[in-house]
């Protein structure tokens, strides 16, 4: 397992054969990984690298704090600015929410504790979020006068429905796991200490398909969301011309037949 490290508070590990999963790892227990300027910078450094490296074919985002995911933003920062720092601040907050959403690999979130505001924001930007019992999720930014601004207004009415997400963000109720997993909140629920393994464990499951299809897969699930489904078949014809005539297809199909494990070229 190799680490690097991006600023202060954001380290990814490479797991697997050839570094295929990579784990982003939020890393400032201090603050339970609140999400200041220099973190939201240095997760978009990292989506940005991640995402330009065609070995990675599945990224699991996780976090080193015993008890919280993340926070979300980092109250205090923001409590020393003026209207001008908040305005230059937006957009390399917005930066790490959709670096963590435009990554082109399928994303895990491995969630436990508080995932609350802009913490929940960064889960509900990847595709699949699993949890243990002890996670707490919610949008309360309504109870400090702002709005879910990290995406949560878009991705949870995506997930559980309009009038769900309204109450939810209106509300700005914390929920604990079984009800999370209920109302569609997170996808899996594990036992307490268990999301870190599973959500790894479900990248290496990612990792060993096809990353020409893993990516142009994804790339149809995310731009057909919201289209018609005229219009989304044709998002998804696109997406498998663009893997019809690959070298993973050809791969894909002879090990099948000769009933081996497929050498994916990832071309």
């Amino acid at each position: 397992m190799s680490e690097v490290r991006f600023g202060e508070f954001v380290l990814v590990r490479r797991h697997g054969d050839g570094g295929r999963v990579a784990e982003l790892a939020l890393d400032r227990p201090k603050a339970m990984n609140a999400v200041s300027t220099e973190m939201a910078r240095s997760v978009a450094r990292a989506c940005a690298a991640l995402g330009e490296d065609r070995d990675v074919r599945a990224v699991v985002l996780t976090s080193t704090h015993e008890r919280a995911f993340c926070v979300g933003a980092d109250l205090k920062e923001r409590n020393s600015f003026s209207d001008a720092d908040l305005v230059r601040q937006r957009p390399v907050a917005r930066g790490a929410y959709t670096g963590v959403l435009e990554l082109p690999v399928p994303t895990v979130a491995s969630v436990h504790g508080f995932a609350l505001g802009g913490g929940f924001e960064l889960a509900l930007a990847c595709d699949v979020i699993v949890a243990d019992r002890t996670a707490v999720v919610g949008l309360p930014e309504v109870s400090v006068g702002v709005i879910p601004g990290g995406g949560g207004t878009q991705l949870l009415p995506r997930r559980v429905g309009a009038a769900r997400a309204a109450e939810l963000i209106f509300t700005a109720r914390r929920v604990e796991a079984a009800e999370a997993r209920e109302l569609g909140l997170v996808d899996v629920l594990v036992d307490e200490g268990r999301d870190r393994e599973e959500a790894l464990a479900m990248g290496a499951r990612i990792a060993a398909n096809s990353p020409v299809g893993l990516r142009a897969a994804k790339r149809a699930l995310r731009l057909g969301q919201g289209l018609d489904l005229r219009a989304g078949l044709e998002v998804e014809d696109a997406a498998w011309r663009s893997v019809a005539f690959s070298g993973d297809r050809a791969e894909g199909v002879a090990a099948f037949n000769e009933k081996r494990r497929p050498e994916w070229p990832g071309e």
